[in-house]
């Protein structure tokens, strides 16, 4: 059985009783079934993890003790931004979890014109919320010790206008470059994925305004979630690490 990874918000010392969250419990202890003393992983995204050993101190609670400290890293040596139209439901959680598991450093949800979802600042908080503990559980099971940073929920126009060193891309199907046509970039690349029903003409318009290179794809015309994670793999195939 594959040693669970648990992510811990907190700092974590050496030959220290960890606590851990009810849904760590819930999960360890309930889902997995495991006994006292099983091996478990700690981390808390700064850039380590440790060695821990589980800790049961009833049918619902638990701790974890701290034993080593192991300076591991997956991360991809190529920086992305995924700025990611926002979907409906389990699209978008899936284009979070898929693109953390591929090596995202940074992700934008982004507020356009055809975004099927209409909330106010409460909600939007909500959900924010929700798309971390999906970062959070990808990256415990895809082994990435350090959390990609999730940004607020902004309108596209205003992510279009950030300053950036990295190269900007969009999709298009008409556009006349291929993506493994790009040349490699130092700073990496800020990626724009449209969402569901695509980004409107005058959003494609001012995307080339704002410095963005259309980029094809290929011939036939992807959902949201798959043009994301197709997208992200064909750069860390040829300037990342897969």
């Amino acid at each position: 059985m594959r040693i669970p990874r648990v992510f811990i918000p907190d700092p974590i010392f050496i030959d220290k009783h960890q606590a851990l969250s009810a849904d760590a419990c819930k999960h360890l202890l309930t889902v997995l079934r495991l006994k006292d003393g099983h091996p478990i992983i700690l981390f808390n995204g700064d850039g380590n993890e440790y060695s821990a050993s589980l800790r049961v101190e009833s049918k619902r609670h638990a701790t974890a003790f701290v034993e080593t400290q192991l300076s591991i890293s997956v991360e991809s040596p190529l920086p992305i931004h995924l700025g990611q139209g926002i979907s409906k439901g389990e699209r978008m959680d899936f284009v979070l979890q898929k693109s953390v598991e591929l090596g995202v450093k940074e992700i934008t949800p982004l507020i356009t014109e055809r975004c099927p979802i209409k909330l106010n600042a409460e909600r939007w908080e909500k959900k924010h919320q929700h798309w971390q503990k999906v970062i959070i559980s990808a990256c415990e099971q895809c082994g990435r010790n350090t959390l990609p940073i999730l940004h607020e929920p902004i309108p596209l126009q205003e992510w279009q206008q950030q300053s950036t060193q990295q190269l900007r891309i969009t999709l298009h199907p008409q556009a006349e470059k291929r993506m493994q046509d790009l040349r490699p970039d130092q700073h990496g690349f800020r990626l724009l994925i449209g969402p569901e029903g695509g980004l409107s003409e005058s959003e494609i318009y001012q995307s080339g305004e704002s410095g963005f290179t259309p980029a094809l794809l290929g011939p036939r015309v992807l959902r949201t979630e798959t043009a994301a994670l197709a997208a992200i793999s064909v750069l860390q195939s040829h300037f990342g690490d897969l």
